[in-house]
C-alpha cells in the first residue's frame, strides 16, 4: 500500500500529527487502543480508558467522573477526526488506522499518544473521500461511545454531540492553516467533509456549521460547565441560556 500522507498533515499542528516509526510501544508504556474500547466484566471501564479519565479529571480538579469521562472523550475524539480530516482535505487520502494496530499512550501529549509502528496504510475502501473518513474515525468513535456511555453513565446524545464539536473543532484549526498557507481549495474540501459528516447519523442534529464566517453551535453541552473554574465552551447550547452569561 502507500505511504500515507501524515508528514503533510503534521505541519498543521500536534492534534494532526502521528508517531511513527519502529520500536516496542509496550516497553515505553503504549498499549493497542482497542483495548481502551474493551469493558470489564463488570461493566466498568478498563484499566488504559479508567487511566485516561482519572489523568483528565486530576488535570480538571473535578470529583465528577462523569465529567472527566465525557471530556476524556471529546478530546479522543478531536485526535481521530484530525487525523483522518487533515491528510484528506489536504492529499485526498485517509490514514487507515486500525484500532488493533493503533497504539496509545493516555499519559502523553499529542503527538506522542499515539503511534503506529511503521508507515500507516491508505484507505482504499469504496464511498468516496467523505466515506472514508467517517469509516477511518468511527472505527475508533463507536466503541469509544459504547465504553464511555455504559461505564460513565454518559448520555449518548451527549457524547456524539461530543463527537461532533471535536469535528468542528478539528475543521477550524485545519480551515484556518489551509486559509494562512495559500490553500483555499484544501479549505473547502475540508469543509464539505465535514458538512458530509454532519448530515448522517450519528451526527446529524447534533449541531449547526456556518460559514462566513466559519463556526459551529452544538444542540448539547459537554459538561466542561460543571469543572471548576470552567465557563462555557465557546459552541455551547448554553450561551444565551436564561441565567448564564
Amino acid at each position: 500500500m502507500p505511504d500515507a500522507p501524515l508528514p503533510d498533515a503534521a505541519r498543521i499542528g500536534p492534534f494532526f500529527a502521528l508517531r511513527t516509526g519502529t520500536g516496542d510501544p509496550r516497553e515505553e508504556g503504549y498499549a493497542r487502543i482497542g483495548e481502551a474500547y474493551r469493558l470489564t466484566g463488570e461493566g466498568g471501564a478498563g484499566p488504559v480508558l479508567r487511566a485516561r479519565v482519572e489523568a483528565v479529571a486530576a488535570s480538571l480538579r473535578t470529583e465528577e467522573p462523569r465529567v472527566a469521562a465525557s471530556l476524556a472523550f471529546q478530546g479522543l475524539a478531536a485526535r481521530v477526526w484530525s487525523l483522518a480530516l487533515g491528510p484528506a482535505a489536504l492529499s485526498g487520502e485517509v490514514p487507515h488506522l486500525r484500532p488493533d494496530r493503533l497504539w496509545w499512550n493516555p499519559g502523553r501529549a499529542a503527538p506522542d499518544d499515539l503511534w503506529w509502528p511503521g508507515v500507516p496504510p491508505v484507505m482504499a475502501e469504496p464511498g468516496g473521500l467523505a466515506g472514508q473518513v467517517g469509516t477511518a474515525a468511527f472505527a475508533h468513535l463507536m466503541p469509544l461511545h459504547h465504553a464511555i456511555g455504559r461505564a460513565y453513565r454518559v448520555s449518548e446524545r451527549l457524547l456524539w454531540g461530543n463527537a461532533a464539536s471535536a469535528l468542528a473543532g478539528s475543521l477550524r484549526v485545519l480551515h484556518d492553516w489551509c486559509r494562512a498557507h495559500g490553500l483555499p481549495g484544501a479549505a473547502d474540501r475540508a469543509t464539505e467533509l465535514v458538512r458530509a459528516q454532519l448530515a448522517h447519523p450519528p451526527l446529524r442534529d447534533t449541531g449547526t456549521l456556518t460559514s462566513a464566517p466559519l463556526g459551529y453551535r452544538r444542540r448539547t453541552c459537554c459538561l466542561y460547565y460543571r469543572v471548576p473554574g470552567g465557563g462555557l465552551c465557546g459552541d455551547c447550547v448554553l450561551h444565551g441560556a436564561p441565567g448564564r452569561g
